[in-house]
């Protein structure tokens, strides 16, 4: 009988080099008052230097080791951490993110506290570096205009549907099949929604935070949008009720932008009042998203106590613009759920509850 909890951190990367070596210090950094720690490193074949410099570090503990995950999406790295680990808690965590010292034991103490499958940490959302593209897209992400007031880069502590980078009991995700390897994307808020559903209950504490480095560029900013957007409408047809309005609301807007657009080009071969009221919708649905984008840019640009934050207003439209085209042409090119390849969670799932029973 362990006297302590043993906890396995399971760290997804692949092409990391940049990060790397600052977020694995950040969990050997991490405080072990009433638990044990054990770190897998699941790397996805990268080719940057990624994982030499995991080597490096793994003669220095042996408390980090490494895995290949030879199908590279982070759905199968999970699923893979989650048959190795040895703990019966594990971390779920991303390679972009530095962890507070007392992340993990504060994510265990509330989950055991309150009694709950998964609990996280508030995620703080940082530029890359200190260049201006950087910290705008730092704030366009960071605020609830631009991602919504539930998202996880925004919600406030407590009871959640969706938790970013938590503590999990290992058995709740066994007892759901672990992660969807369909899911390139989402494939977090696909797990969180099956666990809700089994009354499973996910919190986020306000007792510890994690800092996520995001893309340092703009157009890195509306790549990401648009692919998050194609992977929407897979997530939807993969399980519908893991998408919230939210989710489709960029969606929305870009389809209703076109129809609008399209009622106002199409005035112009009408007369009198006709013209007006074809063409007032547009106006109307500009004026108040611009009014809306103002409003969130003042608010980051005293925040912030800067000047540059007004820069934000074409971040925010290429943001939104590029989520909602990106769901747009999933539609338009029917989109499909990707098949899904053997993991052998299953059988996973079989050895863990047989030593369950002894």
């Amino acid at each position: 009988m362990r006297a302590v909890p043993l906890v396995t951190a399971i760290l997804a990367v692949r092409n990391e080099s940049q990060h790397i070596e600052s977020v694995l210090q950040s969990l050997l950094e991490q405080e072990q008052s009433g638990l044990e720690l054990e770190i897998l490193v699941v790397d996805g074949d990268s080719s940057d230097g990624t994982r030499e410099i995991i080597e490096r570090l793994r003669h220095s503990t042996p408390r980090i080791k490494l895995l290949a995950n030879v199908h590279r999406k982070a759905p199968y790295a999970f699923n893979l951490g989650i048959q190795h680990a040895r703990g019966e808690y594990v971390c779920i965590l991303g390679a972009h993110t530095r962890y507070a010292k007392n992340y993990i034991a504060a994510c265990l103490g509330e989950l055991q506290k309150r009694r709950v499958a998964g609990c996280s940490g508030r995620l703080i959302t940082s530029p890359s570096n200190s260049s201006l593209q950087a910290h705008l897209v730092s704030w366009a992400l960071g605020h609830p205009f631009g991602t919504s007031r539930r998202s996880v880069r925004t919600q406030s502590p407590g009871f959640a549907d969706t938790i970013p980078y938590p503590v999990f009991r290992k058995d709740t995700l066994l007892a759901v099949g672990g992660y969807d390897t369909r899911l390139h994307r989402n494939q977090d808020i696909d797990l969180s929604q099956r666990l809700c559903a089994r009354g499973y209950k996910l919190y986020v504490t306000g007792e510890t935070s994690c800092e996520y480095f995001v893309s340092a560029t703009v157009r890195s900013l509306m790549r990401y949008a648009f692919k998050t957007g194609y992977w929407n409408l897979i997530s939807l047809k993969q399980n519908r009720r893991s998408m919230a309005a939210r989710h489709l609301a960029p969606f929305a807007f870009v389809s209703t932008l076109l129809l609008f657009l399209g009622l106002f080009v199409g005035a112009s071969w009408l007369q009198g009042s006709s013209r007006f009221w074809l063409r007032s919708p547009l106006v109307a649905l500009v004026v108040a998203y611009a009014l809306a984008t103002l409003m969130a840019t003042m608010h980051i640009a005293f925040r912030e106590r800067s000047l540059s934050a007004l820069l934000l207003p074409p971040v925010f439209l290429g943001f939104h613009l590029s989520y909602g085209l990106g769901t747009l042409w999933a539609f338009i090119t029917c989109a499909s759920i990707p098949p899904k390849r053997a993991d052998n969670f299953q059988e996973s799932r079989q050895v863990f509850e047989g030593h369950q029973d002894h």
